[in-house]
């Protein structure tokens, strides 16, 4: 009987003992602690995401954090103690009955606590979120680790205007480091680099003409304020928005400020326990302030390199952010003559002493030599040309097609020692550019050829501005006034016809008749004095002519049926106007989704023509062009309903055989956007062929593919494009007879062609690939279509 009862007592205690086991321990009662030394005294949110407790990954040095149960490394998502570890023996944190929770070392001081003292406060516990909260008796949140974010955002986090993300110093560390994710004082959520000697904003766009409303932000927010949902789509109160690329529901993702300045979605593998970056911010690592150092220049790649100009060497060879110093001794002795080393396609942001424009190089070089806090000059060759001096060398880079030189101000013949330890730009030239009068340097010997060489430079020159000037005037006539002799320049050399303001003034009857807006300006109806109709496009906001020149070069380039003619262009002042040939059947948007609809033949035919057009794009003129908003607004329709391609105000080119093309800021129309453009991914052409997808399966459906919403609830939401996609797959997975059927407009009344119907939905479903490498080529869609065009 003794037995017996030992028996079931010990059955009893196994199962106690195992229930025990399984119980997850979501919180800290009011009077307890948890102590460093014994790895059983955490607590675990109850569905097991985030566990709350002592972590230590250096010797003897703890943090009490909270982090992600089930990811391989345990990534940490915030730190109580961030910039002041404990002891690895006597530390604990304590929930006191004063109603504070209060981290303490190993001799007792209070390293952190919260700023609570209710002594209703009854617990603290780790919610599902990773939130870790204090609840009083009512079960009301007094305080949360939510409002106290460190590098990383969690779905339903909020950051505020009183909140900020911080990054670590360095990778595998919890110290705070100089990045920051914050909202401005003109409340645009930005990235900061806060160095100990300089401060600058890098995200978005540090240009000194930078306009929010151009990044589709807006200042016009006043409550400042960010998240992220767990579908993965970030929303701020200043437009911005971006998602991941994996995005929908049941993926664990956080949102963090990377060691290096970035700012990344990341999303987690739930069976390896590993994250894969899902979106960034910046794709350029050279366009982060801070990276390199004083002095420092990143070279611009994919992967981050930070070299020393010549005459320099790193401070610490080991940690890149720490710049470059001097061989020579920077001193300001009047008696000090000083020489220039030439670095091309190499700028310094910020710190700029001075700026003037127009000035020739010898002005520019003698504003630097004039002034003794002058480390260097920024000569660019716009017109006559743009200098900027500078008083220190921060956030330094080097674009292959940068269109400036930097020259570095060093004392007269200062060597450059052949040390391992240096690192200069491969790019640099050997020479130095002497500055000053040639006799400081020269015999009277050598003086003679000087003056030989200016003078026959002088000639050159010249007989150069002349015919320069001679063709501006013939190319213009008698009642243009030569205001920009930069932009008289381009005009020659694009071969169009120059038109002045007030002709298209007069031709547009003061830009009555709008016919149409694009990515970069509004379309009005003209009547030019030959009679000849033709579509003016006005573009705002180019105070530079950057976005117009851009425009014009591009399309002079290009030549063919399917693609809009542009006929000549206006620049004066500060407007920039385009001149292309009249389409007069406007826009497919206005045939296709309409009550006047298109028939399936030339439905199949438009699809042919725009294929065509891209496919000459992207395979046949002289340069590859990316046109980058492929929408049906953007194709145009001629007498004969031969579709032509326009606005190519967005267009990038691409020399042949090159590499990616990565842009710096989203551009497109949503709804017709590859999913690179959210991942900030290298672009290539294939972002066209994706569009071109999402507008053939429109043309067959016959209704916008690209910004209705199905809202089921919950994890049933979907665009109608996904929705669309997903059920022709499985319906062709499965052999259904009718699926193409089902697939077309229904006001076509059933009267098409079924096999072609079948290649164009077969070739959009092809095109709409989340992986761009799984979309054909414009040429082979060509191909396609072309074999059905017969049947």
């Amino acid at each position: 009987m003794i037995m017996k009862a030992f028996i079931y007592f010990l059955i009893f205690s196994l199962i106690k003992s195992s229930s025990a086991k399984n119980t997850v321990q979501d919180h800290l009662e009011r009077g307890s602690s948890l102590s460093v030394e014994d790895d059983s005294h955490h607590i675990t949110s109850l569905d097991n995401t985030f566990t709350c407790g002592f972590y230590g990954f250096q010797n003897n040095a703890y943090w009490f954090a909270i982090w992600y149960t089930n990811s391989k490394d345990r990534t940490v998502v915030w730190t109580a103690n961030r910039n002041k570890p404990v002891n690895g023996r006597g530390s604990k944190l304590t929930l006191r009955r004063t109603g504070a929770m209060v981290l303490t070392d190993v001799d007792g001081t209070i390293v952190w606590e919260t700023n609570t003292t209710s002594t209703y406060i009854s617990r603290a516990v780790l919610l599902n979120t990773g939130n870790l909260v204090l609840k009083n008796q009512n079960d009301d949140i007094v305080w949360q680790s939510f409002d106290y974010p460190t590098d990383t955002l969690l779905p339903s986090q909020t950051l505020t205007k009183s909140k900020s993300l911080i990054s670590a110093s360095r990778k595998s560390s919890f110290e705070s480091g100089y990045y920051g994710l914050m909202y401005s004082s003109f409340n645009v959520l930005t990235l900061v680099y806060d160095g100990p000697e300089i401060s600058s904003v890098y995200w978005p766009s540090p240009d000194p003409g930078f306009n929010v409303w151009a990044f589709g932000r807006t200042n016009y927010n006043s409550s400042r304020i960010a998240s992220f949902t767990d579908l993965g789509v970030f929303n701020s109160s200043d437009r911005l928005y971006f998602s991941a690329m994996d995005m929908g529901y049941g993926i664990k993702r956080r949102l963090t400020l990377d060691y290096d300045g970035n700012l990344r979605f990341y999303s987690l593998n739930d069976s390896s326990g590993l994250w894969s970056v899902s979106w960034q911010a910046i794709a350029q690592p050279c366009n982060i302030h801070g990276r390199c150092g004083r002095n420092g220049i990143c070279v611009h790649g994919e992967n981050l390199e930070c070299v020393c100009p010549p005459g320099y060497e790193r401070n610490d060879p080991t940690d890149l952010s720490q710049g470059c110093k001097p061989y020579f001794n920077q001193t300001c002795v009047d008696s000090t003559k000083f020489e220039f080393v030439e670095m091309l396609n190499t700028d310094y942001y910020g710190f700029d002493l001075n700026f003037s424009s127009p000035i020739p190089f010898e002005a520019c070089r003698d504003i630097c030599l004039g002034d003794c806090r002058c480390e260097a000059f920024s000569h660019r060759l716009t017109g006559e040309g743009l200098c900027f001096t500078k008083s220190a060398l921060f956030n330094g880079y080097r674009y292959p097609n940068f269109p400036g030189t930097t020259y570095l101000k060093v004392p007269i013949r200062t060597k450059t020692p052949n040390s391992s330890t240096t690192t200069s730009l491969a790019t640099c030239r050997d020479k130095t550019i002497m500055v000053g009068s040639p006799s400081m340097y020269e015999s009277s010997g050598k003086k003679v050829k000087w003056v030989y060489l200016y003078s026959f430079a002088i000639a050159i020159g010249v007989v150069e501005g002349f015919i320069f000037l001679l063709g501006w005037w013939l190319f213009y006539g008698r009642n243009v006034f030569l205001t920009n002799l930069e932009e008289g320049y381009r005009i020659i050399s694009s071969q169009f016809r120059g038109f002045n303001y007030q002709e298209l003034v007069k031709a547009t009857q003061n830009f009555k008749v709008e016919i149409g807006r694009g990515g970069s300006g509004v379309v009005y109806k003209g009547i030019l004095e030959d009679e000849r109709v033709v579509a003016v496009k006005r573009l705002g906001d180019v105070s530079d002519g950057g976005e117009f020149w851009a425009e014009v070069s591009t399309i002079g380039k290009i030549n063919h049926m399917n693609l809009v003619r542009m006929w000549g262009c206006c620049s004066q002042k500060q407007h920039r106007l385009l001149v292309y040939e009249y389409v007069e059947n406007l826009s497919l948007d206005k045939r296709l989704f309409c009550s006047d609809f298109l028939q399936w033949k030339e439905r199949f035919n438009i699809a042919i023509g725009i294929a065509k057009g891209l496919a000459y794009l992207h395979h046949e003129c002289l340069e590859w062009v990316i046109h980058c908003d492929v929408k049906p607004e953007n194709i145009l329709l001629d007498d004969a309903l031969q579709p032509k391609i326009a606005d190519f105000g967005l267009a990038k080119l691409s020399q042949r055989g090159g590499q990616d093309i990565e842009f710096t800021r989203i551009r497109g129309t949503k709804g017709y956007m590859a999913p690179e453009w959210a991942g900030s991914l290298p672009i290539t052409a294939k972002v066209d062929v994706y569009s071109y997808g999402v507008v053939v399966l429109e043309m067959v459906k016959g209704i916008r593919l690209s910004n209705i919403i199905i809202s089921g609830g919950g994890e049933d939401e979907e665009s109608e494009l996904m929705r669309f996609v997903r059920v022709m797959q499985k319906d062709i997975k499965e052999g259904k007879k009718l699926w193409i059927e089902e697939a077309i407009d229904p006001r076509l009344g059933g009267l098409f062609n079924r096999k072609q119907a079948a290649k164009l939905v077969e070739v959009g479903l092809s095109c709409v690939e989340e992986d761009k490498n799984k979309r054909p080529t414009m040429d082979l869609v060509v191909q396609l279509l072309v074999d059905c065009e017969s049947e």
